[in-house]
């Protein structure tokens, strides 16, 4: 399948109508597209699914039905062809015969077939489709049937692709057979009125050691979880087509690396600044091997903005390697200043003496043996000049032998909550020298982390803090330094913990700080001395299977002791359903059950709802949530906090992949969920998955609002219907000055299927269109400038926090 102006990510047939043939992918605007079977030109309906253009591929995400004939010559043959400015192509053919294939009652795909002597195993994975459930039986070479069994397992992504009929979930299969039957196996897939039998050989066939067995194990992953229609997108694609192949840092670092031309610019504007503010860099020295050294030194005389004093200060103690080197650099430039201090200094105490040296207005912290970028001073003394801001800091990354970039730290802008999970910030970080007045020199009790405890007893006293979204910084990664071996410095961990302890003890807030599931990470529990009313609102229409397992993980994993639970019934029609409520307001007197009579409108719900609430907070929960952990503890430790508004957790699909780790503005056009399909235990670009920190929005299947919040802003937007409503919530929230806290450690199930919420009907698209279009009106200018918790140099595709093409 090769694209024009139409790249196709999959082809089937209707499971409802077999006679409608269903092509999905990404349609390039502007792009007509003709339909021919056997030369005779058929209707086609287009449908498009998102008016947001996909920077990967150039398009719309779009769905083409076509109206085929009951019965279809072998050798007839269906072509496609795309009309654009590159002309009229033909971009997919298949035959007659192939479509037979295809329109098959059960539909069969397999995910890994693989025989292995020297383990002694056949394989055999994949999902069955069809309008019934598909049973699965085995039979050996002479057609005798085995007592083996397929393994059957839940299939969500399966589900999402036939989203036009409910398939069973549970369509997945799994066949392993130990020891490797002789000959063949066969698989029969039957329905009541359909059977369809495969023959799979069994003689040594190697897909784990070859290139090839590697691209299957690829594909089968991309398949489990995120769906057959992503394989295209994981394999052809990324071999041929240059847009879609993931980008090397190495490659995307050098080409942002300024040229000559645009350094000897910089220089101009650096002399006609006004003002020019001194930049003193304080380097601490320390038996530092002279060629990083020198390394270092020299990426500071290359700076293009030339107005700064680098001092060096020697804490090696007597007779220290040092001194004739650093005398050497002082004689070569009068910018820069040697201290030899003759005892042997810790880290802060040395870095304190070149402070008090210090003549600039602004402070610049930098490590003996690390690089600076040749634009650095230049960026921050112009963000200085603009901002006149009290804390500057930018991106970085990690430089080993040879120059070779690494691991790039796209850093958000300031994020209180993440800089007490984690040192975000590091390097670069410079201070105005009034502030360093106002917070004191570093603390020689935190070494190993003096920079950290430093930062946070600063952001105690600005909030004139500004981040460059730019890599200025390489910190030096080789065999035994920190970055190497983050272990060898467990006190340097110890000393951030306690550092983030004493800033909430400063503070004069109930956190205990404990180590998080990383060196380096800690995590925030809170001891609130009070516990108020949380009014958990949970909208159910029918669905009392999913309720109900809602409601007992909030009995079995909730201690939060003061809860009333609302659940707000929407237009039921099962009696069973009716017969429950009552059953749980009498079994529980906890349990309210209010009627809600309009259309189904979740702001409007919830509205209603909260008007009902008699709680301090409250607790959107979804029908389909079920708690993993203690959820509501977890997210009411936030949420207390006076400067926070809401508060939200992280979910699992049933498949336990992410459904949501926080919200990013911007993704799909709109807004997205961080982290989606990634696997449970995998921790996320930085270790953000995993990280307490603030961001621009959470989803409302669990949040926790305070209520009078929630009032202050006059509650959801009834306008929203369906989608961004709690997006839209957050906004106005942020808008008053709350902060919106996502807390990982607050784990739930939310049991929503992948394909919920697929604008896939007319109507369903003029909705999502609609509610898109009030939600860009209403905040165009994070949708222009971009989320303030997410980095410019990431993708606005994916929502993994990968690289932005460039």
């Amino acid at each position: 399948m090769t694209s024009n102006g139409f790249l196709i990510q999959y082809d089937r047939f209707s499971l409802n109508d077999p006679e409608e043939y269903i092509l999905k992918g990404y349609l390039r605007p502007g792009t007509e597209l003709t339909v021919l079977l056997g030369g005779e030109q058929q209707d086609a309906e287009v449908l498009m699914l998102t008016e947001n253009t996909d920077e990967r591929y150039g398009g719309c995400e779009t769905r083409v039905s076509v109206h085929l004939p009951a019965e279809i010559p072998d050798k007839a043959q269906l072509r496609i062809y795309a009309e654009g400015d590159a002309g009229k192509k033909l971009i997919f053919a298949i035959s007659g015969k192939e479509l037979e294939q295809k329109r098959k009652p059960i539909r069969i795909f397999l995910d890994d077939y693989s025989v292995n002597p020297k383990d002694g195993y056949l394989r055999i994975q994949g999902w069955a489709v069809a309008k019934e459930p598909v049973e699965i039986t085995l039979f050996d070479a002479d057609g005798n049937r085995m007592e083996a069994a397929a393994e059957r397992y839940k299939r969500f992504d399966t589900v999402e692709l036939f989203d036009e009929y409910p398939v069973a979930p549970d369509n997945g299969f799994h066949i392993e057979l130990r020891p490797i039957p002789k000959g063949k196996v066969y698989v029969r897939f039957q329905t009541s009125d359909t059977k369809i039998t495969r023959c799979f050989p069994t003689g040594a066939v190697s897909y784990g050691v070859s290139k090839a067995g590697k691209l299957m194990k690829k594909g089968k992953d991309v398949l489990r979880f995120q769906g057959p229609g992503a394989l295209y997108e994981k394999t052809y694609n990324r071999l041929f087509n240059p847009a879609m192949k993931p980008v090397v840092y190495a490659d995307w670092i050098r080409k942002h690396l300024p040229s000559a031309r645009e350094l000897a610019k910089q220089r101009k504007l650096a002399e006609a600044m006004d003002p020019r503010p001194l930049i003193s860099i304080v380097v601490p020295c320390y038996k530092t091997p002279e060629p990083f050294l020198k390394e270092l030194v020299e990426s500071v005389l290359a700076q293009s903005y030339g107005k700064f004093e680098l001092i060096l200060s020697d804490g090696s103690g007597e007779n220290s390697p040092l001194t004739a080197l650093l005398d050497s650099f002082a004689a070569g430039d009068p910018r820069i200043r040697a201290l030899h201090h003759g005892v042997q200094l810790g880290i802060a105490e040395n870095t304190n003496a070149a402070i008090r040296e210090a003549k600039g207005d602004y402070i610049l912290f930098a490590d003996h043996d690390d690089l600076m970028a040749p634009n650095a001073l230049f960026e921050i003394a112009s963000a200085a000049v603009r901002t006149d801001s009290d804390l500057i800091y930018t991106d970085e990354d990690k430089i080993s032998i040879g120059e070779k970039y690494m691991q790039p730290n796209m850093k958000p802008d300031y994020n209180p909550d993440l800089l007490c999970s984690v040192n975000y910030i590091c390097h670069i970080t410079c201070v105005k020298r009034s502030l360093i007045d106002r917070t004191g020199l570093l603390d020689p009790a935190y070494d190993g982390a003096q920079d950290y405890d430093f930062i946070l007893r600063a952001v105690e006293k600005t909030d004139r803090i500004t981040h460059i979204p730019k890599v200025l910084y390489h910190w030096r990664f080789f065999e035994g330094s920190t970055a190497a071996d983050p272990e060898s410095k467990r006190y340097a961990f110890d000393a951030g913990r306690r550092a983030v302890q004493a800033h909430y003890d400063r503070l004069g807030l109930p956190a205990r700080v404990s180590d998080g599931e990383f060196p380096g990470l800690y995590r925030t529990s809170w001891n609130w001395e009070k516990t108020p009313l949380v009014s958990v609102i949970i909208p159910n229409k029918d669905h009392i299977r999913d309720l109900e397992k809602c409601l007992a993980s909030i009995e079995g994993k909730s201690s939060w002791p003061e809860l009333e639970i609302l659940i707000v019934e929407n237009n039921s029609t099962e009696e069973e359903t009716f017969r429950f409520y009552k059953e749980l307001e009498e079994r529980d007197g906890r349990i309210r059950v209010i009627y809600y009579k309009g259309s189904f409108n979740f702001s409007a719900i919830n509205n209603f709802a909260a008007r009902e609430a008699k709680g301090e907070y409250l607790l959107f929960l979804n029908n389909d949530v079920e708690f993993i952990s203690d959820v509501i503890r977890e997210m009411m430790g936030y949420a207390m906090r006076p400067d926070v508004g809401a508060a939200g957790a992280r979910l699992y699909y049933g498949d336990d992949t992410v459904q949501h780790a926080g919200v990013i503005i911007g993704w799909g056009g709109v807004a997205g969920h961080a982290f989606v399909n990634q696997k449970r235990g995998e921790t996320g670009y930085q270790h953000r998955m995993i990280c307490q920190q603030d961001l621009s929005a959470v989803t409302a299947a669990c949040m926790v609002v305070r209520a009078s919040v929630f009032d202050e802003i006059g509650g959801f937007t009834e306008e929203l219907a369906v989608a961004f409503n709690d997006i839209d919530l957050c906004m106005k929230i942020r808008s008053r000055g709350y902060l919106i806290v996502y807390n990982p450690y607050a784990e739930a199930y939310h049991y929503e299927s992948k394909s919920r919420g697929l604008e896939n009907t007319p109507e369903k698209v003029r909705r999502f269109n609609k509610e898109s279009q009030y939600f860009a009106k209403c905040w165009p200018e994070i949708l222009r400038d971009g989320d303030p918790y997410y980095s410019p140099n990431l993708s606005m595709v994916t929502q993994d926090f990968s690289l932005k093409h460039i």
